[in-house]
């Protein structure tokens, strides 16, 4: 994968990948999601936050995705990335199979690439106004872009916290959690997202279609 960054080109192979889930910094709003999940069949988590692991080959950068079934949705997420003694801030979508997650979420995750923006930013950088950052995810819907997902990371749990969680390694990479969806989790074929620093006036874009495979049985 190649990324690029203020301070020059990074190319690697990632080696590991962990999710991070149930992430929100209102506890009560999580505690009432896990249990609107579980009414849908989902199992709660086993701790909150937990840290799903998955394939590392997942991660992509190509700008069309294929999934299998008409029930998967992305999310719009932080990513942690750390490569050469330095942890990067980036952008990915952590795109999930929703009917496979009543049966078990780790597998939802791992049915579905995982998008990932070609930009960084040297966390050290934006350490200070971390919570300032906005996190916003458009889909295609009806023939026009709709605002799907919008807020800051201050409605996630503090970065640095879950690096520590996920026990962050040279070759790493975490997606950090999500935010509510505006209307209900739903799938799309489109989806544009956005990561945007209001102190130091930048934005990492990402932007990836969804070519949905038919189920055969």
């Amino acid at each position: 994968m190649r990324f690029v960054t203020d301070h020059g080109d990074i190319t690697l192979t990632p080696q590991s990948l962990t999710i991070a889930g149930w992430t929100g910094r209102d506890r009560a709003a999580v505690q009432h999601h896990i249990d609107e999940l579980a009414e849908l069949g989902v199992a709660p988590p086993s701790q909150v936050p937990l840290f799903y692991r998955a394939a590392q080959s997942l991660l992509t950068q190509a700008n069309t995705i294929q999934v299998v079934g008409a029930a998967t949705s992305g999310e719009v997420e932080p990513l942690v990335l750390q490569h050469g003694g330095t942890v990067w801030l980036g952008l990915g979508s952590d795109h999930t199979d929703r009917d496979l997650e009543t049966v078990s979420v780790a597998a939802s995750k791992q049915a579905c690439a995982k998008p990932v923006a070609h930009q960084l930013w040297a966390l050290a950088d934006v350490t200070s106004h971390l919570d300032d950052i906005r996190l916003s995810c458009e889909i295609f819907e009806q023939g026009e872009w709709i605002l799907y997902q919008s807020g800051t990371l201050a409605q996630i749990q503090p970065i640095p916290d879950l690096i520590a969680g996920a026990g962050l390694q040279n070759g790493s990479v975490l997606l950090c959690g999500t935010l509510g969806a505006q209307g209900g989790v739903r799938p799309a074929q489109q989806y544009r997202m956005t990561l945007t620093d209001p102190v130091l006036d930048r934005q990492i874009s990402l932007e990836y279609r969804v070519q949905t495979l038919p189920i055969i049985a």
